[in-house]
């Protein structure tokens, strides 16, 4: 993932699920397709009403005090006033209240004070062990106002043991005053994992292994049973990237990538390592000198940072040896608009291709035995596809040693189609790698405006039959695929929760229960998939135009890879978003339907997809699309078609493999851009000067 992203570069925007299980969402979780039987149990319930701070208190040195002058229900909130720094806010400490491996909800209402100015707000818990301080997000950044109350409410799991726990409500900048009210600390009771169907890993046994990416929480309860259950393989979502691993120089960190490599060897399963080298997840010391300044591309900076470079996997794969059969060494490195294909990432600014001769080379050193994979994401897209097997091409013509290709594919429910998924396996085959699916997910979603308070029984038969034909395509091609891992193990820890956008997916084989979905089934036995329903049994709300996400610092795969970390991530890998399925309402017949989705977003940042729909009678023989940002925002890389900017306006041209749309038919960029202050999207766009509706 990625995603820890990216989406996809991934950006992978799921820092925090390195360690923990946070899903960050703005609806309640309960009523889940399916229902759960039981009720809440409802551990902590602070209301105020009886005039106390009932064991919330100040983080620092602002004031925490119960308060009349707004209450979200009752007569009472707690206002907190006298705030210095963003991270300040109320607290409760929970430790003793929350219980190892159960998955907690947690929910509570927030308002700025009378005054204050619209910012973002979050909901977040700090844990220690051993005075080693961690932070993770329930909720990401949401926009709050002094106007009326919001709710932030997402789940979290504690997977370690702690001495210090709490939960606290932090601003993402800024110290506006603010109240909270009627905040819930609830869980429902656990189901017991089915044993009474197949294993996934047996019905696949005669293809190839089948894995999750997973991360501490996934070793403890009913979720380590449902992965040694059904997985023969096991992917680290972040415990083994570099900024989990050394984030000082020359001070490591195993303990999370050392008890999952340690599950897998105890219960005898294959672990992928994830990831060597990245342009995401990287700390910043990596690409500063001796002097602490950012390196410039100097014969002096290449040979430190190459150094570097080697120093790290010495130190990560050497610690594993043959328990860690393969390594993604290198994530993410094609970027298909540059005539190279190469991303300039600081790693490739920096050094070149030398950084992945290094690294390959490097690891090839010291796990003679392992298998070393190039892992990308959108390898389906023709121009992408291309740019990876020219550069895998190259480097093995080298003697670089690249085993293998990993196909990240974070697709959703109508993409990619099939045909394209097998252009993309038959296009290495003559290269002679090995291949692998490194991150499957399969959102609900058609696009970004989309939004369910709970999965639609339609989509989730659609998303079965996906997985039915991706799986069955997987398995013609068992001699060349030689494993599939999915981004996570259920629908509970999924990093597609807040990438690209704020809302609860569904992408994975088992719910939010650990039951088996019809997803399930479409890989085990597709003739117990069911029928589909004529429609969704919930009506789709619409998101926010932009929705708040993580800034990318942890994966995704969370990244996927984040990764993404978003993921992933965190992605961190996004696919393009089809066009959703909504009727145009333009009073007059318009020859062309664009679809805008910001697939992306962090501070100074973002990732946005577009998509053109022919519907004029005749073909598009070469196109020019124009639009106007009214914010400021700047393009900054493209891919899939050409781009111009002046100021506001900008003119995006057909590339030489996408000129041409059929009637009905489609055409698709990407592009990374940057903004301040407000991300809005265009308001019109034209196609060859026509007027397109919005779709």
């Amino acid at each position: 993932m990625h995603p820890t992203s990216r989406r996809r570069a991934l950006p992978a925007v799921l820092a925090t699920l390195a360690a923990t299980a946070a899903l960050a969402v703005v609806v309640p979780l309960t009523g889940t397709v399916p229902a759960h039987a039981a009720d809440p149990v409802v551990v902590v319930h602070s209301t105020f009403d009886d005039g106390t701070t009932q064991g919330w208190t100040a983080r620092a040195d602002e004031t925490v005090a119960a308060s009349t002058a707004t209450a979200h229900s009752g007569t009472h909130s707690l206002a907190v006033t006298g705030r210095t720094r963003s991270w300040e806010g109320p607290t409760l400490d929970l430790l003793g209240t929350m219980t190892r491996g159960t998955r907690y909800t947690l929910s509570v209402w927030v308002r700025l004070a009378a005054g204050q100015p619209a910012g973002q707000v979050r909901l977040s818990v700090e844990r220690r062990t051993a005075g080693t301080a961690s932070y993770d997000q329930v909720v990401g950044d949401t926009t709050v106002t002094a106007d009326g109350w919001v709710n932030l409410s997402g789940t979290y799991l504690l997977a370690h043991d702690v001495d210090h726990l709490t939960t606290y409500v932090e601003s993402a900048s800024g110290t506006a005053s603010l109240h909270i009210d009627d905040f819930h600390l609830s869980y429902l009771p656990a189901k017991p994992i089915q044993t009474d169907i197949p294993a996934v890993r047996t019905v696949l046994a005669d293809a190839f292994p089948i894995g999750a990416a997973i991360g501490p929480q996934q070793l403890v309860g009913n979720h380590a049973e449902l992965l040694k259950r059904h997985f023969n393989s096991i992917t680290p979502g972040n415990a083994l990237k570099w900024d989990a691993t050394q984030p000082t120089e020359g001070q490591f960190r195993f303990a999370d990538a050392d008890a999952l490599v340690e599950f897998a060897v105890a219960n005898g399963m294959a672990v992928r390592g994830h990831t060597l080298v990245w342009h995401q997840q990287t700390p910043a010391w990596v690409f500063t000198d001796p002097a602490g300044n950012p390196m410039t591309a100097t014969p002096e900076n290449k040979a430190l940072l190459l150094s570097r470079l080697e120093a790290h996997i010495r130190a990560v794969v050497g610690r594993y040896g043959t328990k860690i059969g393969v390594w993604d060494v290198a994530n993410e490195v094609i970027d298909e608009n540059q005539a190279d294909g190469l991303r300039r990432s600081r790693w490739f600014e920096i050094t070149g291709l030398d950084y992945l001769r290094t690294a390959f080379r490097v690891a090839r050193e010291v796990a003679p035995t392992a298998t070393l994979y190039l892992n990308d994401y959108n390898t389906n897209v023709p121009a992408k596809r291309d740019k990876l097997y020219a550069l895998v091409a190259q480097l093995r013509a080298e003697g670089v040693p690249v085993d293998g290709v990993g196909h990240q594919m974070h697709v959703n429910i109508d993409w990619p189609s099939v045909s394209e998924t097998e252009a993309m396996l038959q296009k290495f085959v003559p290269l002679g790698v090995e291949q692998q699916i490194t991150e499957m997910d399969v959102s609900i979603y058609r696009n970004d405006a989309e939004s369910f308070p709970t999965p639609p029984a339609d989509r989730l038969l659609t998303q079965a039959y996906r997985y039915r034909d991706l799986f069955a395509l997987y398995r013609r091609y068992a001699g060349e695929i030689t494993s599939v891992t999915l981004w996570g193990l259920a629908d509970d820890d999924t990093w597609l929760d807040s990438f690209p956008v704020t809302r609860k997916d569904a992408p994975l084989l088992f719910d939010l229960e650990l039951q088996a979905k019809p997803a399930y089934w479409g890989i085990v036995d597709p003739s117990r998939i069911g029928s589909p329903t004529a429609s969704p049994t919930v009506s789709p709300t619409v998101s926010p135009t932009v929705s708040p996400t993580v800034s990318p610092t942890v994966s995704p795969t969370v990244s996927p890879t984040v990764s993404p970390t978003v993921s992933p991530t965190v992605s961190p890998t996004v696919s393009p978003s089809p066009s959703p399925s909504v009727t145009p309402t333009d009073e007059a017949p318009k020859p062309c339907r664009v679809t805008y989705t910001v697939t992306n977003q962090w501070t100074g940042g973002f990732q946005a997809e577009v998509r053109i729909v022919n519907t004029a009678s005749g073909p598009v023989n070469g196109w020019t699309l124009r639009w106007t940002f009214a914010d400021g925002q700047t393009v900054a890389q493209l891919w899939n078609g050409t781009v111009s900017q002046a100021g506001g306006a900008v003119t995006v041209g057909n590339a030489s493999w996408n000129g041409t749309i059929a009637p009905n038919g489609s055409a698709s960029f990407g592009f990374l851009g940057s903004w301040t202050g407000t991300n809005s999207r265009p308001a019109s766009f034209t196609l060859n000067n026509a007027p397109c509706a919005l779709g």
